[in-house]
């Protein structure tokens, strides 16, 4: 049985006053290996359904799995990032349920004896530290995806036949399990997304995974509970699943504390189940029930070697962990006066870009750029785009700035090729639209699209000729010396180009031209 006994929604003030929220994340991380976990098969996104499957992850008869030794290194650095304690010797497992995305009705994952335990990641929260207990790192592969085709909702009711795509089945996934999280009242929805969001940013920073929650490869499932304020005993949680937005992980907890709260106002049972959470409501709906106890019949995969990781390689990734997120936003801190320095800004522009959550993004954009010469100039580009065309776009999105598709690689690359002159400002903003659509890189949006900037001197002229012979009109108040005049023409002659030409020089030849006619 799903569902719960009646209560509406109490306010969130007043439930987290009469009631303790004990929180918990189960967050799934898809590795960016070049393989599968236990196949050849490459990994990527946005292939054509099925086309990247083979035996193996098909499970068909008389195919065995080999582990993919880069998954266990990027399990083992996300763990030494996590404070974890290191397995000396663990295996993998069989985890027996049926599921139509599940091609073996078994899926490999680790159970009593995973590859990391017992760490922890410290979150800043309102000018406080939050430190948050992690339970266990554990690696398995990942399942197919079902596609629900027709009806509204794109979930399986209502939905006219559904598809199953396995090209995700069998990409390495690392799931990092927090221990309850309690003590934080009022702040837990806060305290949630602020957990996500630096281990999202940890995980980046580690190159273990590109994070990127709307294409699936960072996926969330929140645990909430409520129990009387003062109480020893936690409530019955719920497991609202595939959370997939830093906002919707704040929200669900959020909508889920009110809800308790209203049930267990109006002296009702909140139930063990898994729930759904809806985007354009911002509520949550029942999904399936948890209250029988549901037996996976565990037992250890018998295809698999264990995994020994020595001591030495260790020690090896260990020494080659990168900085990370924490320790980086600390020397942003300390270093923000030499900064406002080399990048020429006032203290106001450095506190907006600290706001926005954008100093570290436009720093890591700076140090990316090569060949401009000028940290200043850099630094201008940077805070062009990432506290202005970037952050309309994230705050049209609804969502955080570094939640974009786009990386300060992706920008700093862009900002390279606008001082080459090879982008102007208009098509350097379809690139980044580009980059941020999924197309790829920026050099490989530029060759798909043909946005380079127009150089070829024949074409300008004839297209400044074209221009100035439509009108004449115009041309001859600049032969008159009313050099202003030039700026409709120059506008003529980007709409004639797609807006690929570069201003400054079709301007001149503007003038060059008419000067000539004079």
């Amino acid at each position: 049985m799903t569902g719960t006994t009646t209560g509406s929604p109490v306010p969130f003030e007043a439930a987290v006053s009469r009631y303790d929220p004990v929180i918990g994340l189960e967050t799934h991380v898809e590795l960016s290996t070049a393989a599968k976990m236990f196949c050849g098969c490459r990994v990527g996104f946005g292939a054509a359904p099925n086309s990247g499957v083979c035996p193996v992850c098909l499970g068909l008869p008389g195919s065995l799995p080999v582990i993919n030794k880069a998954a266990i290194e990027y399990t083992i650095r996300i763990g030494l990032a996590l404070n974890c304690t290191i397995a000396s010797w663990c295996r993998f497992a069989r985890k027996n349920y049926f599921y139509p995305d599940m091609p073996k009705n078994f899926q490999i994952s680790q159970y009593d004896e995973p590859l990391c335990t017992d760490g922890w990641l410290d979150v800043e929260i309102a000018g406080q530290t939050v430190r948050v207990g992690i339970e266990r790192v554990h690696l398995e592969e990942d399942t197919g995806k079902s596609l629900h085709v027709g009806g509204a909702t794109g979930r399986i009711h209502g939905a006219d036949y559904s598809l199953v795509d396995y090209n995700r089945a069998g990409i390495p996934l690392v799931e990092v399990v927090t221990k309850p999280i309690g003590g934080t009242g009022a702040l837990a929805p806060v305290v949630a997304r602020g957990y996500v969001t630096e281990l999202r940013d940890l995980l980046r920073a580690l190159g273990v995974s590109d994070v990127r929650m709307e294409q699936g490869s960072l996926r969330c499932d929140v645990n909430t509970s409520l129990a009387p304020a003062g109480s020893a005993e936690w409530g019955t949680r719920t497991e609202t699943k595939n959370v997939n937005s830093l906002r919707s992980v704040e929200r669900a907890v959020r909508s889920e504390i009110e809800r308790q709260a209203g049930i267990l106002d109006a002296g009702g049972r909140v139930i063990l189940e898994t729930r759904h959470f809806h985007e354009d409501s911002g509520t949550t709906t029942p999904g399936r029930s948890k209250e029988e106890a549901q037996d996976y019949r565990y037992f250890p995969e018998p295809d698999l070697v264990p995994v020994a990781p020595s001591a030495e390689w260790v020690d090896q990734i260990r020494a080659a962990l990168p900085e990370l997120p924490a320790a980086r936003r600390a020397e942003l801190k300390r270093a923000s006066s030499q900064l406002r320095t080399e990048w020429n800004v006032s203290a106001a522009d450095m506190e907006s870009m600290e706001h926005i959550g954008a100093l570290g993004l436009v720093k890591q954009t700076v140090d990316l750029v090569t060949g401009s010469g000028d940290t200043a100039r850099a630094a201008a580009f940077a805070r062009k785009w990432w506290l202005g065309e970037l952050a309309r776009k994230a705050n049209e999105s609804g969502i955080e700035l570094a939640e974009l598709a786009i990386s300060p690689r992706d920008v700093a690359r862009v900002i390279e090729l606008e001082v080459s002159g090879e982008l102007n400002d208009k098509l350097a903003r379809r690139v980044l639209d580009g980059v941020m659509a999924g197309q790829g890189p920026p050099d490989e949006v530029i060759a798909a699209r043909g946005l380079a900037v127009v150089t070829d001197s024949g074409v300008l002229a004839a297209a400044v000729d074209e221009a100035i012979a439509a009108n004449p009109e115009i041309a001859a108040k600049i032969r008159g010396g009313k050099t202003a005049a030039a700026g409709a023409l120059v506008g003529a002659v980007m709409q004639a180009t797609g807006g690929q030409a570069d201003a400054a020089t079709v301007r001149d030849l503007i003038l060059q031209r008419c000067t000539a006619q004079s």
